[in-house]
């Protein structure tokens, strides 16, 4: 048994990622397997005791690894081919789209799935995908051939689409909060959002172990990086988030931080009768 509790099979050398000269190259020859069923309890959940048994022995799928860093994924897209993508385990993925001179991120986590950008005849505006593993990571790839030996058990399928829906609609969240114009505002709803997911509640509020580096930040809610430090200096003198890199605490409760900071910027605005009365005296 593995350290995640699945069993897994070794057929020869540990897997590792292509380098950048090997892109082109097919993905070795599958060295690691796992049960996917025991690596992934969700999936597992979807099915009755007896039936988990009968689909634990197909619902096999090869495991890889990735070192922290840059991902070279192309190789193990080709791999997957018209499977359902590659399944995050464990770990933290940051992908990265890049339009002209700007990047924005989405983060996925154990459960999502990476898929390879699609390419429509009808596009006109250039983009480039890349992925980063912002912690050692392990991904089961899940290709034609997983998705046809499942096909008896369409609970697992179903599953894998929800998750794909589910990452839609964080997108759709990620919009929203990207929407609001005040920096500090859209920090504190990123990192809230982010703390229902890989929050740990503590006394004083949430703890958030994330590797989110303030140019990180910046890609995830559309700012400049030296505007995220100081939107940061000026949320940690307000008592609402502390920490660095890697260990981010949000004090207090969300509903707390947006009274603050939204009733705040009201609080200091200037009202239509003051504008009015000032655009009087300057005339």
């Amino acid at each position: 048994m593995s350290s995640a509790g699945q069993e897994v099979v070794r057929l020869g050398s540990s897997p590792r990622w292509p380098t950048r000269s090997e892109r082109a190259r097919a993905p070795e020859s599958a060295p690691l397997y796992a049960y996917l069923l025991d690596a992934d309890d969700d999936l597992a959940e979807e099915l009755d005791i007896r039936t988990r048994f009968a689909a634990r022995q197909l619902a096999t799928a090869r495991v890889l690894e990735a070192d922290t860093g840059e991902c070279a994924l192309e190789s193990w897209f080709a791999a997957v081919g018209h499977g359902p993508g590659l399944l995050i385990l464990d770990g933290l993925v940051a992908v990265d789209t890049r339009i002209a001179d700007r990047t924005v991120t989405q983060l996925l986590g154990g459960g999502d799935l990476l898929q390879p950008l699609s390419r429509h005849e009808d596009d006109m505006i250039e983009r480039a995908a890349s992925w980063r593993a912002l912690c050692d990571c392990r991904l089961a790839l899940l290709d034609a051939e997983f998705a046809e030996r499942v096909l008896p058990w369409p609970q697992i399928g179903h599953t894998l689409l929800r998750r794909t829906q589910r990452r839609a609609e964080d997108l759709g969240m990620l919009r929203a909060i990207s929407c609001q114009p005040k920096l500090e505002v859209r920090l504190v709803l990123f990192l809230w959002h982010l703390a229902a997911r890989w929050g740990r509640v503590e006394p004083s509020g949430i703890r958030l172990k994330l590797p989110l580096t303030h140019r990180l930040l910046g890609q995830l809610v559309g700012a400049e990086r030296p505007s995220v430090s100081h939107a940061l200096g000026r949320l940690a003198d307000a008592g609402l988030v502390s920490g660095t890199a890697g260990d981010w605490h949000l004090h207090g409760s969300l509903d707390a931080h947006l009274e603050r900071l939204i009733e705040g910027t009201a609080r200091h605005a200037p009202t239509h009768r003051a504008r009015r009365s000032a655009g009087g005296r300057m005339a």
